[in-house]
């Protein structure tokens, strides 16, 4: 991976990042690529939960929830 790459769950609410890998194997992989979380995708994170976890985020124009857990399995790129 690059050294400019970011875990998801580190994105501030509001940025927008390009997904640039998944660290994740197996039914979750396939979730996170069911989900349209494929190299370059745009990626926003839109809002937390109350508790923090888990938060928000618009891909592809659908807003999906994602676990932190979930999340940190994703590098992204950030947008400036």
């Amino acid at each position: 991976m690059e050294k400019n790459l970011y875990k998801l769950n580190q994105i501030p609410i509001g940025s927008f990042a390009k997904v640039k890998g998944l660290n994740s194997k197996g039914p979750i992989r396939r979730r996170m690529l069911d989900l349209g979380l494929i190299h370059d995708t745009i990626v926003k994170p839109v809002e937390k939960s109350p508790a923090g976890d888990p938060i928000a985020y618009e891909i592809r124009g659908a807003v999906i929830a994602l676990r932190s857990e979930e999340a940190s399995q994703i590098f992204v790129e950030l947008i400036e």
